[in-house]
């Protein structure tokens, strides 16, 4: 287990008003995430949901998994579920896209399947990544205050 990151302040402050339950497992699996590809560039967003996005660069098209958090739960999403391969089934959606696992524990992403299906998607975005990141490591806040 690598330290455990700082969370940016911008991020914190719209986490913080979630439910504790919520924000438990926002930290276990972001920190679960970073365990996995510790040189992985965390994109934060707030739209419609409060977003986190781990990327192999500071591009979102090179982001292989996210974790939104909506009211009262969050997903583990992965930006090309579709293109990977999936023999337990475990990813559902719609999209063309983007498939997700619903997190509800820390047991629904902290075994072996999950945990294969996310070094799947981190090796897919490194063969499809088109040029060679400059960052590495990095937090960049999209968030904007109104």
């Amino acid at each position: 287990m690598t330290k455990p990151k700082a969370i940016h302040p911008d991020f914190q402050f719209f986490l913080d008003l979630k439910d504790q339950e919520v924000i438990d497992l926002f930290n276990d699996i972001r920190q679960y995430i970073l365990d996995l590809y510790p040189d992985s560039n965390e994109l934060l967003y707030h739209t419609h949901a409060l977003t986190a996005v781990f990327s192999i660069s500071d591009k979102l098209t090179d982001a292989f998994c996210m974790l939104p958090i909506y009211s009262n739960h969050l997903n583990l999403g992965f930006n090309k579920g579709t293109l990977l391969k999936d023999p337990n089934k475990l990813l559902i959606g719609t999209g063309n896209l983007i498939r997700h696992v619903d997190v509800k524990m820390p047991s629904d992403y902290r075994n072996p399947k999950v945990k294969a299906l996310i070094e799947e998607a981190i090796e897919f975005a490194i063969r499809d990544m088109d040029k060679p990141t400059k960052f590495t490591g990095q937090t960049i806040s999209k968030i904007k205050f109104k």
